[in-house]
C-alpha cells in the first residue's frame, strides 16, 4: 500500500478540521492590545495635492515622547504625567489656647474634645495609671475590641505578662494610647504632623513618669525628640524623661522572636539606667 501524497493545501485543512474537533474555533495572538485605550480623535485635514495632481498624505505631527527622540509605547497608553507633590497636612492647634491644666482634666478633654476623633466607629477609650508613674507604656492605638479599658485584648494579656515579667505592678503603670480610639489603617505621620504630635507631648507632660516605653517604630513621627534614625537606642529623651523604642505588641505576637529582642534590648536598657 503507497503512501497518500498530501498536498500543502490538504495538510492545512486536515489540521484545521482536527482543531475544530477539539472545539477550538478562535484565533489567539501573543500581542497585548489596549482595549482600553482612549481613541485619540485626528483633526481633519484635506489632502493636499502634490505637484503631479495626485492626493498625498496629511503630515503628522509627532507627538511628545516622539518629538523628545523617545519611543511611542506599544500598548496606546498616553504618556504618564508628573506625580503631583504630596500634600501637607493641615496643622490645627487640639490643645486649644487653654490646654488641660492636669491629667484628670485632660483624661476628660480626651474622651470629649470634638477636633480629636480619629474613627467614629470606635469608641475612645481614655489612659490609665497614676501620675508620677515609675514607667508609662505608649501604644498606637486601643485594640479593636476596647470598650471599658485600654488593651481588654490579646495585645493587653501580653504587656500584662511583660510587665510581671520586669517585676512591675500593672496598677502602677501608666499605660495610654498616641490616639483616642481604634483606628484602622492610621497614617500616623499625617496625624502627628496635623497636631496630635503636640497632644502627645502634652500628655506625657502630663503623666510624669519616670521612664518612657513607647511599643511601636511608628509612632516616630509624634515623638519629635527621639532623633534616632533606626529607633533603637534609649538615650533619648522627651521632656526630660528617658525612651526606649521597640515593636508594637501585636507585632510581638505575630512574630516571637521579637520578644526576646525586646527583652535583650529592655534589660540593657534598664541597666543603663
Amino acid at each position: 500500500m503507497s503512501k497518500p501524497d498530501l498536498s500543502l493545501t490538504r495538510e492545512l485543512e486536515a489540521s484545521l478540521a482536527w482543531w475544530r474537533a477539539a472545539g477550538v474555533d478562535c484565533d489567539f495572538g501573543d500581542d497585548a492590545t489596549a482595549w482600553l485605550a482612549d481613541d485619540v480623535a485626528q483633526p481633519s485635514t484635506p489632502a493636499a495635492k502634490s505637484p503631479g495632481g495626485k492626493a498625498s498624505l496629511p503630515k503628522v505631527q509627532p507627538s511628545g515622547a516622539e518629538a523628545k527622540g523617545t519611543a511611542p509605547d506599544p500598548f496606546g497608553r498616553a504618556a504618564a504625567s508628573p506625580p503631583m507633590p504630596a500634600s501637607t497636612p493641615l496643622r490645627r492647634n487640639l490643645l486649644g489656647d487653654s490646654p488641660p491644666g492636669d491629667l484628670a482634666a485632660f483624661r476628660t478633654w480626651w474622651l470629649e474634645a470634638p477636633d480629636l476623633d480619629t474613627a467614629r466607629l470606635y469608641p475612645r477609650i481614655a489612659p490609665r495609671g497614676p501620675v508620677g508613674a515609675g514607667l508609662m507604656v505608649l501604644v498606637p492605638q486601643p485594640e479593636e475590641h476596647d470598650r471599658d479599658a485600654l488593651l481588654q485584648g490579646p495585645q493587653g494579656r501580653l504587656l500584662a505578662n511583660i510587665l510581671a515579667a520586669m517585676g512591675l505592678d500593672e496598677a502602677q503603670t501608666y499605660i495610654a494610647s498616641a490616639l483616642p480610639s481604634h483606628t484602622p489603617m492610621a497614617d500616623l505621620a499625617a496625624i502627628g504632623a496635623g497636631g496630635m504630635d503636640a497632644v502627645l507631648a502634652h500628655h506625657i507632660m502630663l503623666a510624669r513618669p519616670a521612664r518612657l516605653l513607647v511599643l511601636g517604630t511608628g509612632l516616630a513621627p509624634l515623638l519629635h525628640p527621639v532623633k534616632d534614625e533606626f529607633l533603637r537606642e534609649s538615650n533619648q529623651t522627651i521632656v526630660n524623661t528617658p525612651v526606649m523604642v521597640s515593636e508594637t505588641l501585636d507585632a510581638m505576637i505575630d512574630m516571637p522572636r521579637l520578644k526576646a529582642r525586646f527583652w535583650k534590648r529592655w534589660i540593657e536598657w534598664s541597666a543603663s539606667q
